[in-house]
């Protein structure tokens, strides 16, 4: 029987912990096959009480979110296959088999899984409209893989904060291919985001496959309330390794280029393979979407303008 290792990185997310090993137990895959781990960076919280209530495989590992992950997938993980997952993600029931089955089909070495941003509200809303449009592109990054193939490209770059999950795929891609787990309906999706009650929300995100009647496994991401300030402050820590990252494949490289280029960015990657009739049908959303995207490449740039350095 093929095993799997679902890894979850924590530090302090007692909120959001319980939910997120919940919906991996609760995946419809032999239980005897999945192996859960949590590698927490030394919480102040209860997030590793929390955490043995669903697994005994509870470890301690810095400094950051990279090392942690290399930790539970290379040194930890039994399984075949290994999956990571940030606390704050919850998985609808069917996302682990459909993973496996693609891979045994497939001969990929590992696979995107659609990624759907929570919340209510216009923002989060814009966020997820922007986010549907990365599934599978350079924008997006593997989350389920092979663990022979992880091991054979070295695992995350820990010298990386941010382009990590990209740097990864790149060395992925250097000895096979990654697939896209599913393909969903934007509206079909937002419009069963947007109507869940505060209440029970985990449930009906592990459920999603039958309470929605859209037969497609998903993985929630719940990035909170949102709030401007706390969204590019986020983005702009995140962008502190990007000239490292550029430095080790090269401004040539043709992935660097669309990731950090400015019309692959805001043009290419939402009007490539018909996604401009998403745009189309979505003026205001697309709205707010180039608003948050400005507001991003502003700050990069300025960024990029303190490092530069001085003639």
């Amino acid at each position: 029987m093929i095993r799997v290792s679902v890894v979850v990185t924590t530090r302090n997310e007692a909120a959001n912990i319980g939910n997120c090993l919940a919906s991996v137990a609760g995946q419809d895959f032999p239980r005897e096959a999945l192996e859960i781990i949590v590698v927490d960076n030394a919480s102040t919280d209860d997030t590793k009480a929390i955490a043995r209530r669903f697994t005994d495989r509870v470890f301690d590992k810095g400094p950051e979110r990279s090392a942690q992950r290399n930790y539970g997938m290379l040194d930890v993980a039994a399984g075949e296959y290994v999956m990571f997952l940030d606390a704050d993600m919850i998985l609808s029931r069917t996302v682990v088999r459909r993973c496996v089955e693609l891979l045994d089909a497939s001969g990929h070495v590992a696979l995107h899984v659609p990624e759907i941003v929570l919340g209510t509200g216009f923002f989060p809303s814009v966020r997820r409209f922007e986010r549907s449009f990365y599934d599978g592109t350079v924008i997006d990054g593997a989350r389920f893989m092979r663990r022979d193939a992880f091991a054979a490209v070295g695992g995350f770059d820990t010298s990386l904060t941010g382009p990590e999950d990209w740097d990864l795929d790149k060395k992925l891609k250097g000895i096979g291919t990654i697939g896209l787990l599913s393909r969903y309906d934007f509206d079909a999706v937002d419009a069963y985001v947007s109507g869940l009650p505060a209440a029970g929300i985990p449930d009906a995100l592990v459920g999603f496959e039958a309470k929605s009647g859209q037969d497609v496994p998903l993985l929630f991401h719940n990035e909170a309330a949102f709030h401007l300030g706390r969204y590019l402050k986020k983005k702009t820590y995140y962008t502190g390794s990007a000239e490292a990252y550029i430095a080790k494949w090269t401004r040539q490289d043709p992935d660097i280029a669309r990731q950090y280029g400015a019309f692959y960015r805001f043009v290419g990657v939402f009007v490539e393979q018909g996604r401009y009739r998403r745009l189309l049908a979505h003026p205001v959303k697309a709205c707010g979407m180039y608003f948050l995207r400005f507001l991003v490449g502003a700050l990069f740039l300025a960024r990029r303008s303190r490092q530069a350095p001085s003639a």
